[in-house]
């Protein structure tokens, strides 16, 4: 019986210690989340999509989608991702401080995509109500 009685002992203490910690994340970005909710403000979009015509196989379509922060905390950019490997997005390293201009800067590799191409990408930030999809479209010709 004392076996029985030291056994569960010992179970209950490892089941107990869970040193995991499962409400934060290690790297930080709980965190980071949590005071971007927080500390929410309101931006300005000045462009939301851009169709950058006909290009040729093969060439690399470059645009920056301009916004303005016009709220009264700094604008953070966390994350921005695309719907295709083919673009991809850069997001400003820096906060966008109030009143202040900047950009998404987004490169879109045409090659091997020919015909109708619309790529959307997304941005997460503090921004409150949320960035839209950024849109970028266009015609690929193929190389003769």
């Amino acid at each position: 019986m004392k076996k029985y009685v030291l056994f569960l002992m010992i179970i209950n203490a490892f089941s107990s210690c869970d040193v995991r910690r499962k409400d934060k994340v290690a790297d930080g970005t709980a965190s980071l989340t949590g005071i971007t909710a927080m500390d929410s403000t309101t931006i300005q979009i000045i462009d939301t999509a851009y169709n950058f015509g006909t290009v040729s196989e093969g060439e690399k379509v470059t645009y920056n989608f301009r916004f303005k922060n016009n709220g009264s905390k700094p604008l953070v950019v966390t994350d921005t991702h695309a719907s295709c490997g083919c673009t991809v997005p850069e997001k400003p390293e820096k906060p966008v401080m109030p009143g202040e201009t900047s950009f998404i800067k987004v490169v879109f590799n045409s090659k091997g995509k020919v015909g109708h191409n619309e790529k959307t990408i997304t941005v997460v930030s503090n921004a409150n109500p949320a960035f839209p999809p950024l849109i970028l479209r266009g015609e690929i010709t193929p190389v003769k």
